[in-house]
């Protein structure tokens, strides 16, 4: 039985917005500025945070995610992407104890357990001393099965108030305090929007910003300290990812036996601005699955008739809604593959992108028109967190009963479609598109709210890689009678 050490923390807090990201991606970003070996990983379903901690990292950062992907798949993947000769820095996500119902289920804490890595809690003490140590001590107590080595306090307005605050938790807990980080300015914080943090892409003084938070950590935070409890943390069994294939199937026939080694098939992907929540092992599932990888911008008008598939991500079309629209030979060409046959996956954004057209701020912006959907913005989340959804109905990429777990987060609503619009998921837990229904279909294009994790979901990528490469073969077909 193998063991490894896999050195590793868990950067936690108390709430949401507790100054998790920033430090996660300082200490990162610290590390990686003195040769030492880092992997990022993000507990629970998260695209923005995780590019920041993957320009932090500068790697992919993983989303690990026990409500999705189940608890061996989570350390599995840690494990596979894990260093073994450096830190492995895991941010976790909302309050420590915060998972899906009132125990906790699927929370950072129960992450912690799982991978049995010590915590640093990240504390906001805005306006608060002694209480601080009361939280601490409130965490302790309710699950004496995690380990909580160290505590930075966030957004400290003085030395005073850093020295009352720290005396009081490590008094009171005997837990140290590896540092205490001052109210930051503007420019030294992660931008915001609706979201919540903009993509490293959208952002132009993202390497001032890794810069100041070094420095920022480097004089707050006691990082050798830091390096000390990851390299602390108990060996584990090393259990190696494997996805069993066999055993998964596609709606779109069952991966067939070859007489011969089949082409190679070109899948196409939106990616830029508009388009860029992508988990990276969904893309790499499909080059491990024989796909060929072709990134492609929504608005440069592209040439899109090499593709045998195409994968649109959930992103902020939104946010470029007049660029999107503008492009009419982009919108045409997408129209005119679809209703000819091309299979499309379309996520979020994605069938944002596919509908008829987006009111946003009074405005209606015209777009793809595969499906007859009108849709409109609101100021508030419409669909927020975890989903689970059954497959009722025929469609491209997967059989009829696959239960596909996932999340949503849109601000976006379809106040409007054509009645006889097919869907083929039943909805059990999460918004959907409209009366608990998702997965709509068109031809061999299936557009639907839930971002999947190919992980999570093997079935998904299966399904792309057989629609595609029917497609290449249909082509292929034409082009020899």
């Amino acid at each position: 039985m193998l063991f490894k050490n896999y050195p590793r923390i868990i950067i936690g807090g108390l709430a949401g917005d507790s100054g998790k990201t920033f430090v996660t991606c300082g200490l990162l970003a610290c590390f990686k500025s003195k040769g030492i070996n880092v992997s990022a990983f993000k507990k629970g379903p998260d695209y923005i945070d995780s590019a920041w901690l993957s320009l932090s990292s500068g790697k992919p950062a993983r989303n690990l995610d026990t409500f999705m992907m189940g608890f061996q798949k989570v350390i599995k993947s840690f494990q596979k992407n894990a260093c073994n000769n450096g830190i492995n820095i895991i941010e976790g996500n909302r309050g420590l104890f915060d998972g899906v119902d009132s125990k906790g289920t699927h929370s950072t804490a129960e992450l912690a357990k799982l991978l049995e890595s010590p915590i640093i809690i990240v504390q906001d003490i805005t306006k608060v001393t002694r209480t601080a140590a009361a939280s601490i001590v409130g965490c302790l107590n309710l699950d004496r099965e995690i380990k909580i080595a160290g505590v930075i306090l966030n957004r400290v307005a003085g030395e005073r108030h850093a020295m009352i605050a720290k005396n009081a938790i490590e008094g009171e807990t005997g837990i140290p305090v590896l540092g205490m980080i001052p109210k930051l300015c503007r420019k030294c914080i992660l931008p915001e929007r609706h979201l919540g943090l903009i993509t490293p892409d959208d952002c132009e003084h993202k390497s001032i910003f890794l810069n100041d938070a070094i420095n920022i950590i480097e004089d707050n935070v006691d990082v050798p300290k830091i390096m000390d409890i990851a390299v602390e943390a108990p060996f584990i069994e090393y259990k190696p990812l494997y996805i069993d294939k066999d055993s998964v199937h596609s709606s779109s026939s069952s991966t067939p036996e070859w007489d011969v080694i089949p082409d190679k098939v070109k899948i196409g992907y939106l990616k830029d601005k508009s388009f860029s929540f992508y988990y990276p092992e969904n893309l790499e599932m499909l080059a491990e699955e024989g796909a060929e990888l072709i990134p492609i911008s929504s608005i440069n008008r592209n040439k899109l008739d090499d593709i045998d598939a195409l994968y649109i991500g959930g992103g902020f079309p939104e946010i470029n809604l007049a660029d999107l629209a503008s492009d009419k030979e982009m919108i045409v060409t997408i129209k005119k593959l679809a209703d000819y046959g091309l299979p499309i996956y379309a996520e979020c954004g994605g069938l944002m992108y596919l509908a008829k057209d987006i009111l946003w701020k009074g405005k209606k912006y015209s777009l793809t028109n595969v499906l007859p959907l009108e849709i409109k913005m609101h100021n508030k989340p419409y669909g927020h967190g975890y989903c689970e959804m059954t497959v009722d109905n025929e469609n491209p990429f997967y059989d009829i009963g696959t239960v596909i777990r996932g999340h949503e987060f849109h601000y976006s609503e379809i106040y409007h479609y054509d009645p006889a619009v097919k869907s083929s998921l039943a909805v059990s837990r999460g918004c959907g598109c409209f009366n608990k229904r998702d997965g709509l279909t068109y031809k061999n294009v299936f557009a639907s709210y839930i971002h999947v994790h190919a992980l999570a979901t093997p079935e998904w990528a299966i399904g792309m890689i057989n629609c595609a490469r029917n497609y290449h073969n249909s082509k292929k077909a034409i082009l020899e009678i």
